[in-house]
């Protein structure tokens, strides 16, 4: 469907540039979108990798295992119906320390992996369970401590401060938070719990081929 709006406005652009003899700015839009593309990106490698490892050394050094530890009671909490020993509590715990320093490149694989470990635990597979709503919504308005992503572009257009949204971005996160564990618990106690739907019922009321008698 995304696919589709993009395709949408990428044509109703076309249209209506023709149409107003303006092709050539569409064209050239076009190249400036591309060259500037590739400068941001390759402005972020380098902060996301010097963060990627970072977060490498504090894997290899316990204190993700830390941090997901003080978090383990929390996520317990948030996702009562999944096993504490089960593995998506691990990509869960991953994916929110993911998220804590805006790593959002490495929180991505840890949230699908949780969520085809949430799957698993799904008793109706063609509806989304409680849990995976909770996940989702978590992933979405996550609290970020350092917001790694948006201080490498502002890094990449030459700001004279980066860093200075730290402290509004913690506050506004922590507040998206919140409001979306609040929405969630809302919604969660007024959703039943799902069921595995029942088996379809076997109309047929005789067998298709009939045993024949020995004579």
């Amino acid at each position: 469907m995304i696919n589709l709006i993009w395709l949408a406005m990428i044509v109703i652009g076309f249209v209506f540039a023709a149409a107003k003899g303006n092709i050539e700015l569409v064209t050239q839009a076009a190249f400036d979108g591309a060259a500037t593309g590739v400068t941001v990106c390759f402005g972020l490698i380098s902060v996301l990798v010097f963060w990627m490892g970072m977060m490498k050394i504090a894997e290899d050094s316990g204190l993700l295992s830390k941090v997901a530890k003080h978090l383990g009671p929390i996520v317990s909490y948030l996702f009562p119906d999944v096993p504490k020993q089960h593995p998506a509590m691990g990509y869960i715990l991953s994916n929110m320390s993911a998220n804590l320093f805006g790593l959002g490149n490495a929180a991505t694989p840890m949230g699908i992996k949780a969520m085809q470990q949430l799957q698993e635990l799904n008793p109706d597979k063609t509806t989304a369970s409680p849990a995976m709503c909770t996940l989702l919504a978590l992933n979405t308005a996550s609290i970020t401590i350092i917001p790694t992503t948006l201080i490498a572009i502002r890094l990449n257009y030459h700001s004279a401060n980066p860093a200075e949204i730290v402290g509004t971005t913690l506050m506004a996160t922590a507040i998206a938070t919140f409001a979306a564990i609040a929405a969630d618990r809302y919604f969660r106690s007024r959703t039943p719990t799902p069921k595995a739907p029942s088996p379809p019922k076997n109309r047929l009321n005789k067998p298709i081929i009939e045993s024949s008698s020995k004579g």
